[in-house]
């Protein structure tokens, strides 16, 4: 007799909506049952089309539900918030309101630094975020600039929220310059109080709570809502969420995800002490960037012309959303490998030389993965193709130009798609999926 299920989770993405069914152990973990996937029903006017034959495809192997599961729902069905943010400095407060952008189901259309002008506002018309995002100023410190972009940003009469998250010494002055615009005005603690200070998680939140009011704009999407009574998660928050849990249960981790359209990379790690004083500006110890011209599919051209390879630009014919065959498997892992070694690169840290009065220095910029000892590898490209491990082995190269995790990092993959699953079980449960995380891992070194 098949185990009950006692817990669901729902993620509608944007093609692929997925189903899992958990039952939960004496031992306080979890214990996956059950899976069923259908194509997202987005175009048919309706996501709960797609939940439902999703749960039709789990039953088919599963046996009927029985009783009422607790259901726990992640999504990026809506194409994630486009958001555009402008701070002061790249380096500080705009770079720092990306990060938090990026974990929380925020897509970073436009970033600027320094004072708008008319064609930023021009570009931003065009874009139609669903959020803007305004930053700038060390607690105390600059307030000038703010101040004009606030107005500027006023002018635009979009009617859609703004997060202002820089220098608190002037927050009743952006509201006031927001007044009668139609904008309204969330406050989030400054993102960089300090020089060298990262605060993101109060923005994270703020931005997440944004995209629960912009996810039922998928079509039935509210309706998905009234099956929980948690909050509906951006799946890459979900991983994320994961992600740090794995890290205080197992060590420091590296996830990737490499999807049809994008490649996400997800890290939880400080670095080591060995690079730390080279760093030139901080990292978040959360990290998340996705890669949106890195894909297998949609944008399979996009990887061959980045890497000049004549001879897969002329097998493109082999490609498949779903390889069948030897030849269409093969282009598949090529094209995952690549995405897996051009992500890394853009996520690692690099090292780099400069030339001051006391001679040559050594100086990093990005986030050291050095420490890292656990790569975990999820979604379709990785898991479901041979040769996932020795893709994800490539990249275990130690610190070099970039600081990649070492040939020693232990390897991961996720071949049951559980991990946006538990990431998302962790509203509620965060102790049990540490456990359920433990127990994966235990089974993987005894194999």
């Amino acid at each position: 007799m098949s185990k009950e299920i006692r817990f669901l989770t729902i993620e509608v993405g944007s093609t692929i909506t997925k189903v899992n069914g958990f039952t939960i152990l004496g031992q306080g973990r979890f214990e996956h049952v059950a899976q069923g996937f259908a194509a997202t029903s987005v175009a048919q006017g309706d996501v709960r089309i797609g939940v439902q034959q999703a749960l039709a495809h789990l039953e088919s192997q599963y046996g009927k539900i029985t009783g009422t599961p607790e259901t726990f729902v992640n999504s990026s069905a809506a194409g994630g918030l486009r958001m555009t943010v402008h701070g002061l400095t790249y380096s500080m407060t705009a770079r720092a309101a990306r990060e938090a952008a990026l974990g929380a189901g925020a897509i970073v259309k436009m970033v600027t630094a320094g004072q708008l002008d008319d064609l930023d506002l021009e570009e931003i018309r065009n874009i139609q975020p669903n959020i803007i995002l305004l930053a700038g100023g060390v607690e105390f410190g600059e307030k000038k600039i703010v101040l004009e972009n606030a107005k500027k940003l006023a002018s635009l009469n979009l009617q859609i929220p703004l997060v202002y998250a820089g220098n608190s010494a002037i927050r009743k002055q952006v509201q006031q310059s927001f007044a009668g615009s139609g904008i309204e005005v969330l406050l989030a603690d400054n993102v960089f109080p300090e020089v060298d200070v990262l605060n993101i998680e109060p923005l994270r939140r703020i931005i997440h709570e944004v995209f629960n009011q912009n996810i039922i704009h998928a079509p039935g999407m509210a309706h998905i809502g009234e099956l929980t009574q948690w909050e509906i998660l951006p799946t890459p928050g979900a991983v994320l969420r994961g992600a740090e849990l794995f890290a205080e249960e197992l060590g420091d981790c590296l996830v990737f995800d490499v999807g049809g359209a994008t490649t996400d990379v997800h890290s939880v790690t400080d670095g080591s002490q060995e690079w730390s004083l080279k760093m030139t500006e901080p990292e978040p110890h959360a990290k998340r960037t996705v890669e949106g011209d890195l894909g297998v599919f949609i944008n399979a051209r996009n990887i061959i012309e980045l890497e000049g390879e004549e001879e897969w630009k002329n097998r493109l014919s082999d490609l498949q959303a779903i390889p069948a065959n030897e030849r269409q498997q093969e282009l598949t892992r090529w094209l995952c490998s690549k995405a897996v070694e051009i992500s890394i690169r853009r996520h690692a840290g690099v090292i780099s030389d400069i030339y001051t009065p006391t001679g040559k220095k050594q100086v990093i910029k990005g986030k050291d993965l050095t420490a890292v000892k656990w790569i975990v590898g999820t979604g379709g490209a990785l898991t479901r193709i041979d040769g996932g491990e020795s893709i994800l082995r490539k990249v275990c190269l130690g610190a070099g130009k970039y600081l990649l995790p070492k040939p020693d990092t232990s390897i991961l993959l996720d071949r049951d798609y559980r991990f946006s699953a538990l990431g998302t079980l962790a509203q509620a449960y965060p102790s049990e999926v540490k456990a359920t995380f433990r127990h994966w891992v235990e089974t993987e070194i005894r194999k």
